[in-house]
């Protein structure tokens, strides 16, 4: 009997807790439409519920403004990783881990000098002459 109450107190213990992990984006002008791993999150300021750590591909645009396409990296805590990760997902805590990350959008240049440098940036990029 006391080994069946023991194990519906371990499960009870592991349904409690919850651990929470957030990335909150913003920019600069604010407004600018966001993607996160090609999947659409809406305008900043905007934030996201993610399941783990590690590195994302970020795009950000906003009219009048060069589009940001750049990888963006979300760090976990020390209890985060593994393999304290278990002890503090069992435990009857909530655990909350916030990334923010904030860009600054440059302003697009306007006329066909700044496009053809545009397009000949983007060659040199790509390899080709």
């Amino acid at each position: 009997m006391r080994c069946a109450n023991l194990l519906i107190l371990l499960v009870a213990c592991t349904l409690a807790g919850c651990v929470e992990r957030r990335i909150w984006i913003d920019s600069d002008p604010p407004g600018a439409l966001v993607w996160l791993n090609d999947r659409e999150l809406g305008r900043t300021p905007v934030s996201v519920g993610v399941v783990h750590d590690g590195v994302y591909d970020l795009r950000i645009e906003k009219d009048g403004y060069q589009p940001l396409v750049t990888p963006a990296t979300a760090e976990g805590p020390v209890w985060d990783s593994f393999p304290v990760d278990f002890v503090v997902e069992v435990l009857p805590v909530d655990a909350k881990v916030d990334t923010r990350w904030k860009f600054t959008l440059h302003p697009r240049e306007e006329g066909d000098a700044a496009l053809i440098e545009r397009a000949k940036s983007m060659r040199e990029s790509l390899g080709r002459d």
